[in-house]
């Protein structure tokens, strides 16, 4: 029996029970060193209320506020690193050490538009050397690399990483693949005709060349993939979801599909079953028929793994009376089981190009620190928190309390009608258990990547929290 808005008593008990800490998936962070002791304060968070400590918040630039992008925040002891753009729009990294305050700000020659696709990425490779790439919409790759160790004063552009299909670039990612090697992705192509590459890092010339002969997927000029992962589990492969989309309209999201790999090279599906590279839509990958129009969205379908070590794919497709729930699909002895999470009494309508708000979202189906199977969502209508799921059928028991920030974290402090919260975890090396770093700013809504007119809201300014359990 899925978890229904109907066995409240009302409208009104189904809303107090949700947390306006909405969907804290996405604000998931990795741990790092504590900093130097400053002025903090106590919230309680954590099913056992566990005391967190939330040193005072730093302030970095201001930051533009008209559209949301999203930034990057990396931590390697003792340095740590945040990629923005500022309030003139313009690429700037920020840089400190960590037992100190002050920041050293790095101008890059790049001005970003309305387009809210052109997030920042940054990692570190194992010689100190900073990447970062980022502000790409089917355009040219972007790719910075320091020329000094640590320094984020000597990024340099750096005008092709392979040469071959980089002129029409999306969705930049750096990654750690098998034995640990240092990894790049990306879209080559547009939405509905793209296809997935991978590229590896040669530290001793400092180059970079194709992980694989081939492209991970190709959608044979009709359509593309849109991921999530590579994920490690814990039985050591990669596990890779997808959803198959036909053009720019969102609607011609369809057929939820899974690979796994242990080297990365190699793929097969669930089944075990080699996948031929690139892998295409009739391949065999398919966990999940879903049509065009038939609710599922990419961005939207999310690895997790239950208490067994199993994965998960959790995502949202539209039910038999056309109301759109969220499900998780498990991978039980080399087969798919399919769990419906709701029954929610609403539909989600989406169409159209451009960067769309989310009506709906599902995280991962995870362990917390108590042992217990959890699943994190959102709603335009119910509201948002955390389910906790029963082990077996993955149906949502109720809703616990597992606050992850300050209160008031999520709650805008601009005056301008719409501004809303942003935050960004931190992509760096995880150094403590007990202490986390997170991004604050806040900018207007999503405007499906086009110009605002009109009045616009003034720069927001971008903070760092230091949180500690």
């Amino acid at each position: 029996m899925a978890f229904s808005v109907e066995k409240m008593k009302d409208r009104g008990q189904w809303e107090s029970m949700v947390s306006s800490n909405i969907f804290s998936f996405f604000l998931m962070i990795k741990s790092i060193l504590l900093l130097a002791l400053m002025p903090c304060s106590v919230f309680m968070s954590s099913a056992k209320d566990a005391p967190t400590y939330v040193e005072e918040p730093l302030d970095i630039a201001l930051v533009w506020s008209a559209h949301p992008v999203d930034f990057c925040l990396l931590t390697h002891a003792p340095y740590q690193f945040v990629a923005f753009y500022d309030q003139h729009r313009q690429l700037t990294v920020a840089q400190r050490l960590l037992t100190e305050k002050k920041w050293v700000f790095t101008r890059l020659p790049d001005t970003t538009g309305w387009d809210s696709h052109n997030y920042l990425t940054m990692a570190i490779d194992d010689d100190g050397f900073l990447h970062l790439s980022g502000d790409m919409h089917c355009v040219p790759l972007n790719y910075y690399r320091s020329t000094r160790a640590f320094d984020a004063s000597s990024l340099t552009k750096v005008p092709q990483m392979v040469g071959a299909n980089e002129q029409r670039t999306t969705y930049p990612r750096f990654l750690r693949g098998a034995k640990n090697v240092f990894l790049f992705t990306y879209r080559d192509g547009g939405s509905g005709d793209g296809n997935q590459l991978y590229n590896v890092y040669n530290q001793k010339t400092k180059t970079w060349s194709r992980l694989m002969d081939q492209p991970l997927t190709d959608g044979e000029g009709l359509r593309n993939a849109y991921f999530n992962g590579p994920i490690l589990g814990s039985d050591n492969y990669f596990h890779l979801a997808w959803v198959w989309r036909e053009s720019p309209d969102a609607s011609t999201n369809h057929d939820l599909s899974y690979a796994r790999s242990k080297d990365m090279i190699h793929w097969e599906n669930a089944q075990g079953k080699p996948l031929t590279l690139p892998i295409k839509l009739n391949d065999g990958a398919i966990v999940d028929p879903v049509p065009q129009k038939g609710g599922i969205i990419n961005g939207n379908a999310t690895i997790g793994f239950d208490v067994k070590g199993r994965v998960t794919i959790s995502y949202h497709k539209h039910d038999q009376q056309g109301f759109t729930q969220p499900w998780t699909a498990r991978l039980e002895e080399g087969k798919w089981t399919f769990h419906k999470i709701t029954d929610w009494p609403w539909h989600w309508d989406f169409c159209g190009g451009g960067t769309l708000g989310f009506a709906i979202r599902v995280g991962p189906v995870m362990k917390d620190a108590d042992g217990r199977l959890v699943q994190d969502f959102s709603h335009q209508q119910f509201g948002g928190g955390t389910w906790l799921l029963d082990p077996e059928t993955l149906e949502a028991k109720g809703k616990i309390s597992r606050s992850t920030m300050p209160s008031g974290f999520g709650k805008a402090e601009g005056t301008f009608p719409g501004l809303t919260v942003k935050s960004k975890g931190d992509d760096g090396a995880v150094n403590s258990k007990n202490v986390r770093y997170t991004l604050r700013w806040e900018a207007l809504p999503a405007n499906r990547d086009l110009p605002r007119s009109g009045e616009l809201p003034p720069p927001s300014m971008l903070r760092l929290y230091s949180l500690k359990r």
